[in-house]
């Protein structure tokens, strides 16, 4: 009978390893906050940058080119989102990644993008619908 095979095969998968378990839905939204986050580019140079070491506000206005309350206003998302600290030293403010997991993520990311750089996207939906 038609789809039988289908139930076959996925009562077979579903076997062959262990059952799947759903994350905790709120640790799920935190994680897409997370990932909303560094989903800017502007913040995602910040992140990267912020993998080198500590910084302070000027030094990465500097570097990225843009004003200090541009850049104050990414970090202070970052921050939010717990993904950088910041110290004070003085008058300085200095911003670093939180911890390790945020410098992996950062640097997974970069090495995935730089991996996939040079395979062709494949066309978004939108864009062939304005070919028609």
């Amino acid at each position: 009978m038609p789809g039988d095979d289908e139930e076959d095969d996925a009562a077979a998968c579903a076997h062959a390893q262990p059952a799947v378990r759903l994350p905790d839905p709120a640790v799920v939204e935190r994680a897409a906050a997370i990932f909303r986050a560094a989903g800017d580019p502007a913040r995602l140079a910040l992140l990267a940058m912020l993998s080198a070491g500590e910084r302070c506000v000027s030094e990465l206005a500097e570097a990225s080119g843009d004003a200090m309350s541009t850049v104050s206003q990414r970090l202070r998302v970052l921050r939010t989102e717990g993904m950088i600290r910041r110290r004070r030293d003085g008058k300085h403010i200095h911003y670093g990644l939180a911890d390790d997991h945020v410098a992996d993520l950062v640097r997974g990311v970069l090495e995935h993008a730089d991996h996939i750089h040079d395979d062709p996207r494949p066309a978004s939906r939108s864009s062939k619908r304005r070919k028609r």
